[in-house]
């Protein structure tokens, strides 16, 4: 049984990659034949999700797409930052409980 801390972690993990491989793209933006990264992500059988870091097919990068990824990338990040912040509380919570 995965915990959920352990998810959120995952959560995590792609978020940052996912913001990784955006900045990235928009530092080479510039770059002649530059085919931008981008982060396909699974969920996993056991619970959480896991991220493959690919390089597009056409060469490109769209500011407008990478700014989009980049607040939706951080929305996860922070909605799984969220989900350790409330694990915690009830953890302690239940310590306090049972004490």
């Amino acid at each position: 049984m995965t915990t959920l801390s352990s998810i959120a972690q995952s959560g995590l993990q792609v978020a940052q990659q996912r913001l990784d491989a955006s900045a990235h793209n928009v530092a080479n933006q510039s770059t002649a034949d530059f085919r931008r990264q981008q982060v396909q992500q699974q969920a996993l059988a056991q619970g959480g999700v896991q991220g493959q870091t690919t390089r597009a097919v056409e060469a490109g990068v769209a500011p407008v797409q990478e700014a989009v990824e980049q607040v939706s990338a951080s929305y996860a990040y922070l909605a799984n930052l969220q989900v350790l912040r409330t694990n915690d509380r009830m953890q302690g919570a239940l310590l306090d409980v049972k004490a």
